[in-house]
């Protein structure tokens, strides 16, 4: 059997994340229909929950926003006081959407079909 090929989150979305408090919310923004299906699918709370444990995160809510083919995770508790009272660097959580799209997912076997559209630059 062969061993199954692991792409980056990013291959297939893009994100968005910032405090709200002592919690962050994260947007996880598909680049296709194909990919935000495949998100619905396979990117529940508990996964990012998992995904986020070492920040502590006391719950992780998703929200889906279909008419703009993202996932939207509130992550509670998860900024250490928040921006006036964290001693971490990212006291905000802006970074927290680049570090999900870091997350390594079994290719989908249709993944090329869920990357980003070319642009006209790159045509």
């Amino acid at each position: 059997m062969t061993a199954p090929v692991c792409i980056p989150l990013s291959t297939i979305a893009h994100g968005r994340s910032g405090d709200k408090d002592n919690h962050a919310n994260v947007a996880v923004l598909a680049y296709t229909a194909a990919g935000y299906a495949w998100l619905c699918d396979q990117l529940p709370a508990d996964r990012v929950q998992t995904y986020f444990a070492p920040l502590g995160p006391s719950r992780v809510v998703r929200y889906e926003a279909p008419n703009l083919q993202a996932l939207n995770f509130m992550l509670y508790d998860v900024l250490a006081g928040g921006a006036s009272r964290s001693l971490r660097i990212d006291s905000q959580g802006k970074t927290l959407a680049l570090a999900l799209l870091q997350m390594s997912i079994e290719a989908p076997p249709n993944y090329t079909g869920m990357l980003r559209p070319a642009t006209r630059e790159e045509s």
